[in-house]
């Protein structure tokens, strides 16, 4: 793995960083196949705006791309995390902090094919309600880790995240997506949740489909009535579930209409390192 601190390569970071302290920070995760980064343009502008949300002043998007061009490997998966920078201990921000910069490099796993739909249970652990950081994706994922720790069976592929009134948030890693009488709808994330770039991407594709999309409460009972529902994150991209409890979901046209334009708008939207 390649590890550089503000395009510097390193292995340790700074003990007073507030990315260690309080998860004061925010990060995209996303994937280098065949030297280009499909959706770059939308991961810097997500990152940039997840930070303004938190007060932090992102780095330009150069900067990133320098320091993958150093190595610029063919294949690989990304992670880019911006810390607020270092503070003595307590909360408040000093005037002088600095953000940090950090990129890590890592062999990609090999592709797995999920077209035929994968496995998902409901977590007990729910999704915490707080307005301020809706949408964002910040460094604090600690209900996440313990809403994935709740299972070690392999064939589940993730679980979802209920909130405080019972409604479907997200996936411990993923978006959720589904389609409800002819229209994409996604879970409105108005008091939590990470609001995902593939989300966004998902939605434009059906919009070129022709379909109707939208944000919507979306209890559980209304997710076991869908016609269809999937998964979405950077890395996985567009994943259909097949089976929810006692609920099955046989495979749908929908599936591979939206897979073909997803993979399509990734091609137009590829920036190239190589």
């Amino acid at each position: 793995m390649i590890r550089l601190v503000d395009g510097v390569p390193a292995g340790v970071l700074p003990l007073a960083d507030r990315s260690i302290q309080f998860g004061d920070g925010v990060f995209r995760t996303l994937f280098i196949r065949d030297g280009g980064i499909p959706f770059w343009q939308r991961h810097m502008d997500k990152l940039a705006r997840d930070a303004a949300a938190l007060g932090i002043t992102a780095p330009a998007a150069g900067d990133w791309l320098a320091d993958l061009r150093a190595p610029a490997p063919a294949s690989a998966t990304i992670k880019l995390v911006l810390t607020r920078g270092e503070s003595p201990r307590g909360y408040a921000v000093p005037d002088d902090c600095m953000p940090h910069r950090i990129t890590q490099i890592a062999p990609r796993a090999p592709a797995v094919d999920r077209s035929a739909g994968v496995t998902v249970r409901i977590c007990e652990t729910r999704a915490s309600w707080q307005p301020r950081l809706a949408g964002i994706k910040h460094l604090n994922r600690l209900e996440n880790v313990l809403a994935r720790s709740e299972w070690s069976d392999p064939a589940i592929f993730d679980g979802l995240l209920l909130d405080r009134d019972g409604d479907v948030i997200e996936g411990t890693m993923s978006n959720i997506v589904l389609l409800e009488q002819g229209a994409l709808l996604t879970p409105q994330l108005d008091g939590g949740g990470v609001a995902g770039v593939m989300r966004d991407v998902i939605a434009e594709a059906a919009s070129g489909l022709g379909w109707s999309t939208g944000e919507a409460r979306i209890s559980l009972a209304r997710l076991l009535q869908a016609e269809s529902v999937w998964l979405c994150n950077s890395l996985t991209g567009l994943v259909p579930v097949a089976r929810l409890g006692e609920r099955d979901w046989p495979a749908h046209p929908a599936d591979q209409l939206l897979a073909e334009r997803v993979a399509a708008l990734a091609i137009e939207e590829t920036e190239w390192i190589r």
